[in-house]
C-alpha cells in the first residue's frame, strides 16, 4: 500500500494486499490482507500495534 514499509526478508503469499501506511516486520510471512495503518510482524503474521 502506499507509504508502507517492508522489512528486509519478508514474504508476501501472491493475492494478499498491504494497507496503507503499514509496516511489515522483517522476515514476517504474510498470508493474509493487512489492514491500513498497522504494526504487523511474524511467521504468520499478526497485527500487534494500530499506528493512529
Amino acid at each position: 500500500g502506499e507509504g508502507s514499509w517492508i522489512g528486509a526478508g519478508t514474504t508476501i503469499i501472491p493475492g494478499v494486499k498491504v494497507g496503507k501506511w503499514s509496516v511489515i516486520g522483517a522476515g514476517s510471512v504474510v498470508t493474509k490482507d493487512i489492514p491500513d495503518n498497522v504494526l504487523a510482524v511474524g511467521n504468520r503474521c499478526k497485527i500487534i500495534k494500530n499506528l493512529l
